[in-house]
């Protein structure tokens, strides 16, 4: 039993450090581009991902790049920060985080720290000279893959209140994607069906309405 769950902390961690260089290549190419087609850069977890790979002409029209790694928690950002946005000099750094925090992917869940972790993100954007904007954790009453954890809603209701007072001590703007998003009238609170394929990741109807939200606030933030 030992030798199994060592075996599976070994692969977990090779697999965790080869994510933390998966954009290598593209971030080499991404700082030679001109400044206009690197403005803002997504950090996220598989939210993000997909939503680069579903909506691509969303990021290249407007000189966005998408910096998601599926399955990635708060602690695994901060260790790629540096070489996925700071090396690559946007001006705007969004933050969408915690979906899998919450999920206890990596560690079992601490509101406080998570919290921390992304006050740690914010103070290294804002002390290397990229504006932070940091966004709600989405809906999500249940995770596929940790159906034990049933108590989610009520902790991302939690962290979301946590996470606008620190925008608001941060003197940053915090963007709402959770109230469009979640399910009228559902007293689980989880995420819009019309918007989710699974109840965590949103669909192509659902980045659309995540753009109609984030994509005027940054492009007020550009003009200035």
């Amino acid at each position: 039993m030992l030798a199994a769950s060592v075996t599976y902390s070994y692969a977990r961690e090779f697999q965790d450090w080869s994510n933390f260089g998966r954009y290598h290549t593209a971030n080499t190419e991404v700082k030679s581009l001109p400044a206009e087609q690197r403005k803002v850069v997504f950090l996220g977890n598989s939210i993000t991902d997909n939503w680069a790979k579903k909506r691509p002409a969303f990021f290249h029209d407007n000189g966005y790049v998408g910096r998601g790694i599926s399955g990635q928690t708060t602690y695994q950002f901060l260790s790629r920060f540096r070489e996925d946005v700071i090396n690559l000099h946007p001006r705007i750094v969004v933050i969408n985080a915690a979906t899998n925090d919450v999920a206890e992917n990596t560690h079992p869940y601490d509101e406080d720290m998570t919290v921390g972790n992304i006050t740690s993100l914010i103070e290294l954007a804002q002390a290397n000279g990229i504006t932070p904007v940091l966004t709600t954790t989405l809906p999500a009453a249940s995770f596929p893959w940790r159906k034990e954890i049933t108590d989610s809603s009520d902790k991302i209701i939690s962290l979301n209140k946590r996470l606008q007072a620190l925008a608001e001590q941060k003197g940053i703007l915090f963007v709402d994607y959770y109230s469009s998003l979640i399910t009228p009238d559902d007293p689980s609170r989880a995420l819009n069906a019309s918007y989710s394929y699974d109840g965590v990741h949103p669909n192509e109807t659902g980045y659309a309405v995540m753009e109609s939200i984030i994509n005027p606030v940054l492009q007020k933030i550009l003009a200035k």
